[in-house]
């Protein structure tokens, strides 16, 4: 049986378009899977926490302002399951809420501060929200609330004392040039001098001393990126 030179022709075509199609599907890449990126690992820092500062400034009621910044830095590494969250060194900024002086009669000074952030030596920055738990390196002051007033401690006693040394010098004097009359009316004068010199004085005020140690407390808790503070903990470890 005689094929006609068309139909060869076409069938010919047909095998060369069957061939061309297998090489391009078997040249074709297989696709790829859809990138999934690594979850971060997260490390919590517990509300409650209590983390040691060191003051980088001054503070004191007598200059301070309500608004003003506050600087200080870790004194020592928390630790999280034996990794260090917080190393040593790390800075805390936060601002004076509320500042008050000593009044002439009555009221103590006192100082609000509270922090709002934490940066790590790489610049990594966290948000925080940590108030005054305790501070140890202020000298004649108590905490005055669970926000973290730190108030100067009465000195009622002092005005006392002043005014008992005032009546005491003037009823020397006035016993020497007038006797024991004399000693009476001096001491009277004394006294009243001593006490107006402790009405017209203010109050003690609160001052913190560059370096000054200070406790902080994590008020609610953070969380932070360990990816972005392992390169850190790992020096601080390896100390």
């Amino acid at each position: 049986m005689k094929i006609s030179m068309k139909v060869l022709t076409a069938s010919l075509w047909f095998l060369l378009l069957i061939g061309i199609a297998t090489a391009q599907t078997s040249a074709a890449p297989a696709p790829s899977a859809p990138s999934v990126e690594p979850a971060k690992a997260m490390l919590t820092i517990p509300a409650g926490t209590s983390i040691p500062l060191s003051l980088k400034q001054a503070i004191s009621t007598k200059t301070a302002k309500d608004g003003d910044p506050v600087y200080a830095e870790t004194a020592f590494p928390f630790v999280v399951n034996e990794r260090v969250v917080i190393p040593a060194g790390t800075y805390i900024q936060g601002k004076i809420e509320r500042v008050q002086r000593g009044g002439h009669v009555k009221g103590r000074a006192e100082v609000l501060i509270h922090f709002t952030s934490m940066i790590y030596p790489n610049g990594y920055t966290v948000m925080l929200g940590g108030s005054i738990e305790n501070a140890p390196g202020s000298e004649n002051t108590t905490m005055k609330d669970s926000e973290g007033t730190i108030r100067q401690d009465s000195d009622t006693g002092k005005k006392a004392e002043t005014a008992a040394a005032t009546a005491a010098t003037g009823a020397t004097i006035g016993g020497v040039t007038h006797g024991l009359k004399g000693a009476g009316i001096g001491a009277a004068a004394g006294g009243a001098v001593g006490l107006a010199i402790g009405m017209l004085s203010r109050g003690a005020d609160v001052r913190l001393e560059v370096g000054s140690s200070i406790q902080m407390e994590i008020q609610r808790e953070v969380t932070v990126d360990a990816t972005r503070i392992s390169s850190r903990t790992e020096v601080v470890r390896n100390q």
